[in-house]
């Protein structure tokens, strides 16, 4: 398929896309094609998600946008720069992943000060900075505990937080809460809803869940089984901010139903 774009800056700021993927290919050195010929355009402000089947190259799509990785084929483009350039430029990008890989012997105020501590900032700059990210996620008075002593929702606030104390344009995430109960889930939903309604970076959403998808993003892709390609587009035309009460509307379940359509043809 063509590339997928969107029209319009949604924030206004900049002319180029925030990310542009032409082409885009990669094979690990086993042989093995992750991903081939994605073309994607996403504008500075925007909430994309995406969805695939298991081993679809999702991943390795974001860790190339990182610059984590280095393309086989095609290009990728932030803010206009290659991705490894991009990738130098630590205060633009962050990642979060399915785990909260935390420092288990760091409190949570030195696990979310790291990012900053190894970009040489002042001590009490990054305190102050700190201290705004846990308010953010709502951890403030969790600053001086230790991993061991918070819940799995906790645990993925603190890496949400230490992604956010950078101030990121770009925040790339990868199944964020895939291991939390449904209830912790949707609560970090809005959470995660609330904070990109106030700064407005630009998010990617790696997931599995379709009722995620649908509820974050202001459109969503579904890739093809591996080696992945970028199957279809579903805009999501609720505005912001949203709410709980969003899942219970005919529309929400008719997206849903789509992207789970479009899940299931690829099974057969």
């Amino acid at each position: 398929m063509g590339p997928i774009t969107r029209a319009a800056d949604v924030t206004g700021v900049g002319t180029l896309p925030h990310v542009s993927l032409q082409a885009l290919g990669h094979r690990f050195p086993d042989g093995t094609e992750a991903i081939a010929e994605v073309d994607l355009t996403i504008e500075r402000g925007e909430f994309v998600a995406i969805l695939g089947p298991s081993g679809c190259g999702k991943s390795t799509l974001l860790r190339l946008i990182a610059g984590l990785l280095v393309a086989s084929s095609g290009s990728v483009a932030v803010d206009g720069l290659a991705a490894d350039l991009a990738h130098r430029r630590r205060d633009e990008l962050a990642y979060v992943f399915q785990d909260p890989t935390l420092l288990p012997w760091r409190s949570v105020h030195d696990n979310v000060a790291l990012p900053l501590q190894l970009r040489d900032r002042p001590a009490g700059e990054i305190g102050d900075e700190v201290d705004r990210a846990l308010q953010l996620v709502g951890l403030g008075e969790f600053a001086l505990h230790y991993p061991a002593q918070l819940s799995g929702g906790m645990r993925m606030r603190v890496s949400l937080a230490r992604a956010l104390v950078t101030r990121p344009g770009l925040l790339l995430m990868d199944e964020p809460f895939g291991a939390l109960d449904e209830i912790t889930r949707q609560h970090l939903n809005q959470e995660l809803m609330d904070l990109w309604a106030r700064d407005r970076w630009t998010g990617l959403f790696v997931t599995h869940n379709v009722y995620e998808a649908v509820f974050l993003s202001s459109r969503l892709l579904v890739m093809t089984a591996r080696p992945g390609r970028l199957l279809t587009e579903l805009p999501v035309p609720f505005s912001y901010p949203r709410g709980p009460s969003i899942r219970a509307t005919a529309e929400f379940a008719r997206i849903a139903a789509a992207a789970t359509g479009a899940l299931a043809a690829l099974e057969t």
